[in-house]
């Protein structure tokens, strides 16, 4: 796990007429930054005050409104009016809903960490650990089923959304049994389409399913989620590929 480098559009620094100097991050409730000797390949769980759920439904349905409501997860608003401050403050988030011996749904805690060099090209990321440890359980009991994170600017999943759950695919299973049935280990992020910056709504998430390679598009239709297929990913190179309708 890399910790955060502070970073400044260099317009927006001639405008204000000062330089910005990295300052420690403040705390944010649920949000794990490991300390010195942590170790990269964990992340605490679960989540205080979230779950345990027994569909995955209701906890994607919960998760999806938690991680928005944390600072700056969102800033569409503030994108139109002030690009360049939209992009310094926007904040990714990312967390495993995973599954329990029990059968049920719970969700790590928080991470807001950047992938190295992300934040001093301007870019907005989060590194995700590929395993939860949960001290009530024995290491390899769990399973980890969803890559949750949010897009602050409400774009549709990255190439490095894609590579990253396709390389969780060699660690954890592709496909769990659960109580409901088959789940499939798949990469979802949120995303707030409200102008209200104190007040992002879940408007939907894109989901990736390495299983398949099928992109999908899921929104609000009421009480209920409405699902749109994006088609079918086919890789061109490491960092390109195309997307064939179904």
């Amino acid at each position: 796990m890399f910790g955060r480098s502070c970073w400044l559009g260099w317009s927006l620094v001639a405008a204000l007429g000062l330089m910005a100097g990295c300052s420690a991050p403040r705390e944010v409730e649920g949000v794990w930054r490991p300390g010195p000797g942590a170790s990269p390949e964990r992340i605490p769980g679960p989540l205080k005050n979230f779950g345990p759920f027994d569909l995955a439904a209701d906890a994607l349905s919960a998760a999806c409104p938690l991680i928005l409501s944390k600072p700056n997860a969102s800033v569409v608003a503030l994108q139109e009016t002030q690009p360049e401050v939209a992009l310094r403050m926007a904040t990714e988030y990312c967390a495993w809903l995973y599954v329990t011996p029990e059968g049920r749904y719970e969700m790590s805690m928080l991470s807001d960490s950047s992938r190295p060099g992300d934040a001093v090209r301007g870019l907005r990321s989060c590194s995700l650990p590929p395993f939860v440890d949960d001290s009530r359980y024995a290491p390899g009991t769990l399973k980890q089923i969803f890559a949750l994170h949010n897009h602050p600017f409400g774009t549709r999943l990255s190439a490095r959304d894609l590579r990253f759950i396709e390389s969780m695919a060699t660690v954890h299973d592709w496909e769990v049994l659960t109580r409901e049935g088959r789940i499939r280990l798949s990469i979802i992020a949120f995303f707030s389409r409200s102008r209200d910056a104190s007040a992002p709504t879940c408007d939907g998430f894109y989901q990736y399913v390495p299983a398949t390679r099928e992109m999908m598009q899921w929104t609000r239709a009421g009480s209920r989620w409405k699902q749109e297929s994006h088609g079918i990913i086919t890789w061109l190179d490491e960092r390109t590929y195309r997307l064939d309708a179904l």
